[in-house]
């Protein structure tokens, strides 16, 4: 991904979309979240052929033709539920880029989470999907609502567990992931949001969600206030204790991870701020410059793996709308 020849351009984009509209810990990523134990809660699409397979597809959305890239781990097993995550592209971005890495390559791909999947034998099917525009405006929920149909899809076609979904986008497609957060809160378990702020709306943010945000003291696009904020949506909803957590002085080249105390059981937030790389999504410590070594990916694969089989969210009952 050439994050840093974008950064002008995704600078001036989100700034016409906002006038429109090494390494410390403060305490980690925490313990596991509680889990009541018991089996995956399975889809339609177990204990059946695929119909999915990897993949670029399309499909009818709010009168639109929308598409997605869909990869389904090597060795599908039809009767087991796996983990879906969503990957969202940033401002400029496409679902390709997401999808294959882009200049880091595999690596990268899925901001480094499929290489950790891989790597953990971890079944895991990822999404990718295209915003119209290369953007995620989510006009009149249109966007919210094509993530409902491809869910629909997706756990019809193939054997997903309904309690492993979860959402990871950087700039815009961190604002998608946070308009998720805050209108499918009983569909997602989770969601990471790398440098965003509110450029998809929030309808909602009053349901739990676990979530973890990632944002840069530097960051001169989407500034670090606008993450801070976004966090601060589901402080409130999951009943953590309010704080300001500690974040790196500027030029120490480190992060800090903080995990709020008093949130209700199974629904933790988690601030990740970092000194360095400005809007970027793979900050290294100890340099300025960015790359697929990041210690993001590792951070957040620990947050999204830490939830195991679960009862779908108290917070509503899981709707998904099915295709349009």
């Amino acid at each position: 991904m050439k994050r840093k020849p974008l950064l002008t351009s995704i600078a001036a984009a989100i700034l016409l979309v906002l006038s429109a509209a090494g390494t410390s810990f403060s305490s980690g990523l925490g313990a596991p979240a509680s889990a009541t134990s018991g089996a995956a809660l399975a889809t339609a699409g177990c204990g059946k052929a695929p119909t999915l397979t990897s993949g670029t597809h399309t499909m009818q959305s709010g009168g639109q033709t929308r598409s997605y890239i869909l990869r389904v781990p090597a060795g599908y097993d039809s009767n087991h539920p796996y983990r879906l995550i969503f990957g969202f592209h940033w401002r400029g971005g496409t679902a390709s880029d997401v999808d294959s890495g882009g200049t880091d390559g595999y690596n990268w791909s899925y901001y480094g989470l499929r290489r950790l999947a891989d790597n953990a034998n971890n079944g895991t099917i990822f999404v990718a999907p295209q915003g119209i525009g290369n953007g995620w405006a989510n006009s009149g929920g249109q966007d919210v609502a094509f993530v409902d149909a491809m869910v629909s899809r997706i756990e019809a076609g193939l054997c997903v567990d309904t309690t492993q979904l979860f959402s990871a986008g950087f700039s815009y497609g961190g604002a998608m992931s946070y308009a998720l957060a805050c209108s499918r809160a009983t569909v997602f378990r989770a969601v990471a949001v790398y440098s965003g702020a509110n450029l998809s709306g929030c309808n909602g943010g009053n349901q739990r969600i676990a979530y973890m945000g990632l944002h840069g003291i530097r960051d001169n696009v989407l500034p670090i206030s606008s993450g801070r904020a976004l966090r601060d949506t589901f402080v409130r909803a999951n009943g953590c204790t309010p704080r300001n957590p500690p974040e790196p002085a500027y030029g120490s080249l480190t992060h800090i991870i903080t995990t709020y105390s008093g949130c209700t059981s199974g629904y933790p937030v988690v601030w990740a701020a970092f000194d360095g790389a400005g809007h970027d999504p793979g900050p290294i410590d100890g340099s300025t410059g960015d790359g697929w070594r990041t210690w993001t990916s590792a951070a957040v694969w620990q947050f999204f793996t830490r939830f195991g089989p679960n009862p779908p969210p108290p917070s509503g009952n899981r709707k998904i709308v099915g295709e349009q």
